[in-house]
């Protein structure tokens, strides 16, 4: 369980979180849907720890991360998984290098017993690229490395798996394979997965739950039938992608 209590979080005058509170249930998806500068990046940087907030806290598994110092945040960042909005594969590396890397990071060579070529190996198999480990990402088209990005953290065999926009930049059918892949990765390892986005039709398919989160603050929270039929017109005028409606946006 993940609970987060009265988050704020400013840069400068610019106050990004406004008093965010959600609790993330251990097990299910939870998706966070919002609109640019709605803050859903800065939320993701301090549900895994890279930010400290002004105020509030993050209790992941009962622990208040925003408490810990920098050392003792290793072992709570340890059970977490992470999928980046564009992959962020090393380009110098193979596809093998990269999904192992996250095992060998920290490491000597790895942890005793693992056999790290195995989980490779696994990894990729279990995304549906099981023959690609000598390639470099330059090799690899868009969806290719969003999938090894997602074997990347399912090596290590996470607790907790975080998605970063994982549909971003990728045609209709492409993002749909992301999306089956989340649900398979998700419910086969009996995972809680976060995924943050703006993508309606992979939220609506992916979700346990859904929280919206508007100017700094989660507006409302519920399962995809409620948020498909929610009452407030700033949740109606985003998930319907409409210009007209209480949410301004500014053309330049």
């Amino acid at each position: 369980m993940i609970r987060i209590r009265d988050l704020h979080k400013s840069f400068g005058p610019n106050r990004v979180l406004r008093g965010v509170n959600l609790d993330i249930e251990a097990g299910h998806t939870t998706t966070i849907i919002g609109g640019s500068g709605s803050g859903k990046s800065v939320l993701f940087k301090h549900i895994i720890g890279l930010l400290k907030p002004d105020a509030g806290s993050v209790t992941v598994d009962g622990v208040n991360i925003c408490a810990l110092k920098e050392r003792e945040l290793y072992g709570v960042v340890g059970k977490f998984g992470m999928v980046f909005q564009g992959g962020a594969l090393f380009d110098s590396m193979t596809v093998g290098e990269n999904v192992a890397f996250g095992i060998r990071q920290g490491r000597e060579g790895g942890e005793p017993g693992i056999d790290i070529e195995a989980v490779v190996e696994r990894s990729l198999e279990h995304v549906g690229l099981p023959q690609v480990a000598h390639l470099l990402p330059a090799e690899l088209s868009g969806g290719m490395k969003k999938r090894v990005a997602i074997a990347r953290a399912i090596a290590k065999q996470p607790s907790i798996l975080m998605f970063d926009e994982p549909t971003t930049g990728l045609d209709p059918i492409m993002a749909d394979v992301i999306n089956e892949l989340i649900i398979k990765v998700s419910a086969s390892s009996e995972i809680t997965a976060i995924v943050i986005t703006h993508d309606m039709v992979s939220a609506y398919k992916i979700s346990d739950k859904i929280a919206v989160l508007y100017e700094g603050e989660i507006i409302e929270t519920g399962t995809v039938a409620e948020i498909r039929n929610s009452k407030s017109e700033i949740v109606r005028q985003f998930i319907e992608g409409r210009a007209a409606g209480p949410i301004q946006v500014g053309l330049k």
